[in-house]
């Protein structure tokens, strides 16, 4: 409930604001390893997969504002725990909202950091 209601005035507020969006050339996420306490930033071109412990992680894609470029990025997803065919997440990580939309997972935390824009 606090989770839906949250993402209600996000969208509400960025609804007024909005602003348009360029692709980058690929984004930058951060993994953490909950039982080892290991943190590693990826560095993913857009397509890209990397594997890192029991997880594959795939960037669709990064978009970052026109208007503020070094200021949040939004990375497109997926995500998968060992061979697991269905993802553990499939979505859009928010830069500057890492709880907005976070992957639930037992021993790991992913999150967007940044877009690679050259």
């Amino acid at each position: 409930m606090i989770r839906a209601t949250c993402l209600a005035f996000v969208l509400a507020a960025t609804a007024v604001s909005a602003q348009p969006a360029t692709t980058a050339l690929g984004g930058v996420l951060r993994v953490l390893d909950k039982v080892t306490g290991k943190l590693v930033d990826l560095d993913l071109k857009s397509g890209e997969t990397a594997e890192l412990g029991h997880l594959k992680v795939n960037l669709s894609e990064c978009r970052y504002p026109d208007a503020n470029p070094s200021g949040d990025a939004y990375a497109l997803v997926s995500i998968h725990y060992r061979d697991l065919e269905t993802p553990v997440f499939d979505g859009w990580l928010i830069a500057s909202a890492p709880a907005l939309h976070a992957m639930d997972h037992p021993r790991y935390d992913v999150w967007a950091l940044r877009c690679i824009r050259s």
